[in-house]
């Protein structure tokens, strides 16, 4: 539990370091990946916020090592609002009253998670079929690459309305959850016995291999996201989709049983939907903003 929230913490300190940054730099472009990271590595304030990134998923490590896959999801998400509070304070960043409803639905859905959860009955498994893995990932990054494709191109369309962020958050969100399953992966061979071995056994998984894919078209699609929308809407986003990715297959993948009870099976299926309900019913776009009520229009004599 502490290092699930260490992890908050170092995470959402982590995104608000790169937004801030980020909002100081030249605007950067998935197309040009080179020049966005020399632009960025050369951020002292950009290169906090990645270290506090790094971090939080050294702190991740050690919590797939001991709680079920979907509780840390639900602690994970417990987060946003630290981000939210963080961005306001640090961004100047307003979310709309529609957006934190959405919030606070987000929590609640994810508070049904964590209700469902029974340390006696609920196993913590640490392995999974290679073949299963990849079945599940591999077709997960397809399409958070072609999702994010798909928003840059309607983007670039002249008079379209100012994007909130939501499609890139959704897009990011699927590659950091294949990246969470790989992280919970790797963290069974931190109880291997001797360094060597446990090495050789993690290079001959699909795991790191997965991570280097996320890690690298990750950051270049986060950055890029990131600089042209609210951190306050777009990790939140991220976050909802990379929790309930990684509960829901992760779960399936890592053998790790859904209740049996049905109260508490009922907690877990509804809080899913709940929170897959607000992800659909978020905002596209941003509202443009509205002139004031006592401006009036200047004529010439």
């Amino acid at each position: 539990m502490a290092a699930a929230l260490l992890a908050n913490v170092l995470y959402s300190t982590g995104f608000v370091l790169e937004k801030r940054a980020l909002a100081t730099l030249p605007e950067v472009s998935i197309r040009r990946p080179v020049r966005l990271l020399g632009l960025v590595l050369r951020s002292p304030l950009w290169i906090g916020g990645s270290l506090s990134l790094a971090a939080g998923f050294g702190a991740q490590l050690a919590v797939y090592r001991t709680l079920p896959i979907a509780a840390a999801q639900g602690i994970f998400v417990s987060g946003l609002v630290l981000l939210v509070l963080l961005s306001a304070r640090l961004l100047g960043e307003e979310t709309t009253g529609r957006e934190r409803y959405a919030l606070g639905a987000i929590l609640a859905a994810l508070l049904m998670v964590v209700l469902s959860l029974n340390e006696r009955s609920d196993t913590v498994s640490q392995e999974a079929p290679y073949p299963l893995i990849l079945l599940v990932c591999v077709p997960s990054l397809a399409a958070g690459v072609g999702l994010y494709n798909a928003a840059e191109r309607r983007t670039r369309h002249r008079h379209r309305a100012p994007t909130t962020g939501v499609e890139y958050g959704v897009a990011v969100g699927l590659l950091y959850g294949v990246s969470s399953l790989a992280i919970k992966g790797m963290s069974s061979y931190l109880t291997a016995s001797g360094l060597g071995g446990a090495l050789l056994d993690v290079l001959r998984s699909p795991y790191p291999y997965l991570l280097l894919f996320t890690g690298a078209f990750g950051l270049v699609m986060s950055q890029a996201a990131l600089q042209r929308c609210r951190a306050s809407l777009i990790v939140p986003v991220c976050t909802t989709v990379t929790c309930l990715y990684t509960a829901v297959l992760g779960t399936l993948s890592f053998g790790e049983a859904l209740p049996h009870d049905p109260i508490r099976l009922a907690l877990r299926l509804a809080g899913i939907v709940l929170a897959v309900a607000v992800l659909l019913s978020m905002p596209k776009h941003d509202q443009a903003p509205q002139p004031s009520l006592g401006a009036k229009e200047l004529t010439p004599p």
